[in-house]
């Protein structure tokens, strides 16, 4: 059964709100998040478990995670989702408190919440959601697509715990007598943009605290990652630009690949604001709880001034992409004036030309040459074309008395200064000789 009633809002309005009997609540979105559950016995040992969002005893407690999917999508949409999956028990504030933008860090219902979600698309690939709500014995994150090494898996059921061969386009599969893992090349690639490796310096938390600085800790090496990313790409286009030549500089140019970087730069330096606002609000909070213990809250403290790091890093890439920019806007202003010296040397040579055609062309009394029937103009034509061509001979000249004059004046310099040197040499010696024929010695 169906029950309505009317709750005042904030500005005397009344919203109306349905409520539904358990029996009738179904999940509207089953398949389009993803869930991960797992239980902690406190002694370094994890299982998987089932969604119930229940809580540990004892030293036992338990992680709930739901990963969003990373398409276009509106938050309110973004919210449906965790309705769907959390409630109950979560009630809709707590929900508002993960799944809103910006960053927060506070109490709410007797949790400690905290979240580092950016206002960006959610397609992007330099849009980063994570949040987190924190009991004593329980743990439930949500975060915007896969974050690489957040979750548990046995080692021996890794890729990374084989012997693997590189799969190709040139270099298919090989065979050694027996069964054999392969490894795409794209896998290899994207593994090796990783500060480290999906196992490595994973291990399972023994306590909450734990479990919380494990969860930042996975976020600051997805900021790293994709820094790292940056970086590699960032290598590549440089050398492409130093061997590049008139066409892909051109196309980088239209395409605009740098603004398009330094525009993703600062979106990541946003999310990193953002996580040096709230991770140190965590670590205050988190140091009143008597269940943190105190090297986790070290723990925090080194992740705080990793992000620090990761920030200035960031900038010298920015800066670095704003002196290639620089570089191409120069090249581009030098290959304009190029084309407008070549224009203006054209304009300058065909315009004492036009003006000698057009004195000529005039049809007025008293133009010399122009007197067709007499004999002694005869050459008339012959008489302009030389003069065209004088004055074409005067205009060359001025292009090119500078550059002469320059060197001449180069050569004149060197001649002199080869004399200069020369005299002294001779100089030298001769009073060297005198020295040594009067048996003295040389004054110092």
């Amino acid at each position: 059964m169906d029950l309505a009633e009317e709750v005042p809002s904030g500005d005397g309005e009344t919203v109306g709100l349905v409520r539904q009997s358990s029996d009738n609540l179904q999940a509207h979105f089953p398949g389009m998040v993803r869930q991960k559950a797992y239980f902690f016995d406190g002694l370094g040992n994890y299982f998987n478990k089932e969604w119930d969002l229940a809580e540990g005893t004892g030293k036992e407690f338990c992680w709930y995670h739901v990963e969003l999917p990373k398409v276009k999508q509106k938050c309110s949409q973004s919210a449906q989702y965790l309705i769907d999956v959390l409630c109950p028990p979560l009630k809709l504030q707590h929900i508002l408190s993960l799944v809103s933008n910006g960053p927060f860090c506070g109490q709410v219902d007797g949790a400690l919440v905290f979240r580092v979600n950016s206002p960006g698309p959610a397609s992007s690939s330099f849009t980063f959601r994570i949040a987190a709500r924190i009991t004593e014995n329980s743990v439930i994150t949500v975060s915007l697509g896969r974050v690489p090494r957040l979750g548990f898996s046995p080692v021996g059921q890794s890729l990374l715990s084989e012997i693997p061969s590189v799969e190709n386009s040139s270099n298919h599969r090989r065979e050694k007598g027996g069964s054999e893992i392969v490894i795409k090349e794209h896998v290899l690639e994207f593994l090796l943009t990783m500060n480290h490796s999906e196992e490595a310096d994973n291990p399972v938390p023994k306590s909450i605290s734990n479990l919380v600085v494990h969860i930042i800790d996975r976020h600051v090496d997805h900021l790293q990652d994709v820094v790292t990313e940056l970086e590699m790409e960032l290598e590549a286009v440089e050398l492409e630009l130093d061997r590049g030549g008139f066409d892909l500089k051109m196309e980088m140019l239209d395409d605009r690949r740098f603004p398009k970087m330094h525009l993703n730069l600062q979106r990541l330096l946003q999310v990193i604001a953002h996580g040096e606002q709230v991770f140190p609000r965590v670590k205050e909070k988190c140091s009143s709880k008597p269940w943190f213990l105190n090297q986790d809250i070290n723990s925090l403290e080194g992740l705080i001034e990793r992000l620090r790091r990761l920030k200035e890093n960031v900038g010298f890439l920015a800066n670095r992409v704003t002196a290639i920019q620089t570089g191409l806007d120069t090249w581009q202003s030098e290959q304009i004036n190029k084309k407008l010296y070549y224009l203006s040397f054209l304009s300058i040579v065909f315009l004492p030309l036009s003006v000698i055609t057009g004195v000529f062309g005039m049809n007025v009394g008293g133009v010399p040459w122009t007197m067709q029937n007499e004999p002694e103009v005869k050459d008339g034509f012959i008489n302009v074309m030389v003069l065209c061509a004088v004055m074409l001979l005067l205009v060359l000249l001025c292009f090119l008395f500078p550059p002469l004059y320059t060197k001449v004046m180069a050569w004149y310099k060197k001649r002199a200064l080869r004399r200069s040197l020369s005299d002294n040499r001779r100089s030298y010696t001769r009073r060297t000789v005198g020295i040594h024929e009067r048996g003295c010695c040389l004054r110092i």
